[in-house]
């Protein structure tokens, strides 16, 4: 007779576009196997050429992506100026209270859902997941399912 075995889930990953172009992240994407892109900025627009909401949605799907966005997972606007001002440690504490909204929460538990889907990636601006909200909601998501947080 054999032990039972549990199956890991499939990693989360991770990606900012901050330094990437769009075929860059794309090709980044299909290189990871990532099926869905959970899109958590606050504001899904970008001048970044081909990163706002509806060229980038057309764009992954022309890819075999999905694409949802999930603008309450997206850091509130004193969250972003800690941030850019390099106060990572004040961002995450404005990042966790604001993940204690029930909007947060709904969207939260979506990305769960999602996540344990089919591969999925959070996406975000920042080039380094470490200064970016997306890596406190990947801590979250891996924390409650197990998974592999890889950052792209």
């Amino acid at each position: 007779m054999t032990a039972p075995t549990t199956a890991c889930p499939p990693p989360l990953a991770t990606i900012g576009y901050q330094s990437a172009t769009l075929a860059d992240v794309i090709g980044r994407l299909r290189s990871a196997g990532v099926r869905t892109v959970i899109d958590v900025r606050a504001i899904a627009a970008s001048r970044r050429p081909g990163f706002s909401k509806t060229m980038l949605a057309a764009s992954l799907a022309e890819a075999g992506i999905g694409y949802v966005h999930l603008r309450a997972l997206g850091t509130p606007k004193a969250g972003r100026e800690a941030a850019r001002a390099g106060r990572i440690a004040e961002m995450r504490a404005i990042f966790e209270a604001h993940l204690e909204e029930p909007d947060a929460q709904t969207q939260l538990a979506e990305a769960a859902d999602l996540a344990g889907e089919r591969p999925a990636a959070l996406l975000c601006f920042e080039a380094d997941a470490g200064g970016c909200h997306r890596a406190v909601i990947a801590e979250r998501l891996c924390a409650a399912s197990g998974c592999a947080i890889v950052d792209l």
